[in-house]
């Protein structure tokens, strides 16, 4: 009896649910199975109705969104015209990949399973919900999880249960390298010319100012940025990001290169041996710098499939010991000592596992490191309030977002800086009615996109705007603070603002909701006010929502269960809003 073929679909904003995926693959190609992995955007769905065995791994992005690369696919399925039994021989399993901090925990994955049920689909088990807040990351659900899918799958195709299984290290690496030499280079690198590689080219706006907004002597270096967009076609509205892709700093690049004792100028191509595409990203051929400086993400904090890998090619066995350690079940307690809780890079693992380096073949280096990702920026102004050059305005700590990475910019004769960048839809969206209050809490950076918004409310004409902020000091740390002010004295704006270490007792922004429940009560139920929460996702989302709770038990006599009832109705109707980062 043939051996089932294997489809894995992903969606991934941030490159997790993509390691998933690949990670699945790597245990199908174990039991010898023909699999397919690929973003669902990738996919042609009309083609979902002949699949037999799918497993479709997503997380959630913002307000319950699906993840850039599965949009399309998610508006296809949620078709009504789509016929009700019309996925009748597909067996699927979904594995979503989110962070129960946020109000919308899991829902793409949710909604996704629900969705294949009424189209006639059949579960293999349930959805599989992980949470980056475990204790033990979201492996703490995708290691049970799997080990059940693998089960099933075995009942379902019991001539699995007869084939050997290939070891770790008997897995073959997803491209090989071929190194070129001489005029090989010359033609290839002609070819390189004539088909262009990136199929969207952003917009390289010069900048006009890169000014630090924390008093010199604070410990953050938190700046604003000012691009010029004038001669493109950029448009955004208040809640947008900019998008910038970075690169690795060049003495990382370098680093590496010595590591694995690989030339930098080496050129070579890549080709596919497992169903896959060559990156669109890599030009044909590449050198080992432009790939490593542009595509690898040596500067991330590693996951664990990165040590399972790695374990493949090591020979010495302490450092073995040590890796398998890591990529247990078992380990995961060190493992989070070692590299999540000092934010040790993976190029830092592998100056700490030099026997195990030396031997690492260039054929493994696109399935040890995933490919760096968009990192994204609040926009702080609003188009509605500049000229036609209107810049954005990103506003973010450098050294927590970017670590040893720098963007990719480039420097005419003049000296003006350019910066490659795109603009992307934000999550938060504000009420289009002129009459309903916006009440915003954007502690530190992220006040960012409440600048925008309210920018752009006063040019429209919207008066009821009120913004908690907090930072640490008022003297270090107290971002737009003459802009604040005189927006308050014009009546613009009421503004309520938290120090937390400005004096003994510390003070925050849930501290300040809690102390003007009288006038957020009235705004929220007499008056139909949005309520909108930004900034670092560790605590301050929660202890706002707690906050916001006190109030209605207060305010309004209700009971904890009716508090809660009410947050829920106002986050299902979009009133209430989150967009946080950690």
């Amino acid at each position: 009896m043939p051996l089932p073929p294997l489809l894995v679909l992903y969606g991934s904003q941030t490159g997790t649910a993509q390691d998933s995926a690949q990670r699945i693959a790597r245990q199908a190609h174990r039991r010898h199975l023909h699999v397919r992995v690929l973003p669902l955007d990738d996919y042609d769905v009309a083609n979902l109705i002949t699949e037999t065995l799918v497993v479709f791994v997503c997380s959630t992005t913002g307000q319950g969104d699906p993840p850039d690369n599965m949009k399309n696919f998610w508006r296809f399925l949620f078709k009504k015209s789509l016929p009700v039994g019309s996925l009748s021989l597909l067996d699927f399993a979904v594995l979503g990949l989110g962070d129960s901090s946020y109000p919308k925990f899991n829902f793409v994955a949710k909604k996704l399973h629900k969705r294949l049920l009424q189209l006639g689909a059949n579960i293999l088990l349930p959805v599989g919900l992980a949470d980056d807040q475990h204790d033990l990351g979201s492996d703490a659900v995708i290691d049970p999880w799997l080990s059940s899918f693998w089960a099933k799958v075995n009942i379902l195709h019991p001539s699995l249960l007869d084939v050997r299984p290939l070891r770790d290290d008997e897995l073959p690496p997803t491209f090989t390298f071929h190194f070129l030499y001489g005029d090989e280079v010359e033609v290839k690198t002609e070819e390189r010319r004539l088909h262009p590689v990136e199929p969207s080219v952003p917009f390289p706006a010069r900048m006009l100012f890169n000014r630090r907004v924390t008093e010199k002597s604070h410990f953050q270096d938190v700046r604003l940025f000012e691009f010029d967009i004038a001669q493109s076609n950029i448009a955004f509205t208040a809640g947008d990001v900019v998008m910038m892709r970075p690169c690795n700093a060049a003495e990382d690049v370098e680093q590496f290169c010595q590591l694995l004792r690989v030339e930098p100028e080496a050129s070579f191509t890549l080709q596919a041996t497992n169903n896959c595409t060559v990156p669109a990203r890599l030009p044909q051929p590449c050198t080992v710098r432009h790939l490593v400086e542009t595509y690898l993400d040596i500067s991330a904090v590693p996951r664990r499939s990165f040590f399972e890998l790695l374990s493949t090619v090591a020979t010495n066995e302490l450092e073995r010991e040590k890796l398998l350690e890591f990529s247990s079940a078992a380990g995961q307690d060190e493992l989070h000592s070692y590299c999540n809780r000092p934010r040790r890079t993976a190029l830092e693992v592998l100056a700490d596992f030099p026997h195990t380096t030396a031997e690492l073949k260039m054929d493994y280096l696109l399935d040890l490191f995933p490919e760096i990702q968009p990192r994204s920026f609040s926009i702080a102004s609003s188009l509605q309030v500049r000229l036609p050059s209107s810049q954005l305005s990103p506003v973010k700590v450098r050294e927590t977002l970017f670590h040893n990475m720098c963007v990719c910019v480039c420097v005419c004769a003049s000296g003006d800086v350019f910066v490659p960048l795109w603009v992307k839809k934000g999550s938060l969206r504000f009420p289009t009615e002129k009459e309903t209050p916006v009440v915003m809490v954007g502690p530190g950076t992220g006040v960012a996109p409440f600048r925008s918004a309210i920018q752009e409310r006063i040019a429209q004409g919207k008066m009821a705007n009120v913004l908690f902020f907090g930072c640490r000091s008022e003297s270090k740390d107290f971002y737009f603070r003459s802009e604040w002010e005189e927006l308050k004295t014009a009546g613009l704006l009421r503004l309520f603002t938290a120090f937390s270490r400005d004096q003994e007792e510390k003070s925050y922004v849930q501290h300040r909701v809690r102390d003007n429940a009288e006038l957020l009560w009235d705004l929220i139920t007499h008056k139909n006010a949005c309520f909108y929460i930004a900034g670092n996702a560790k605590q301050m989302p929660s202890s706002v929502c707690d906050a916001l709770r006190e109030v209605f038990q207060q305010q309004g006599r209700l009971s904890a269960e009716q508090a809660e009832q009410m947050l829920v109705t106002m986050e299902r109707t979009g009133r209430l809003q989150n967009e946080t980062w950690s």
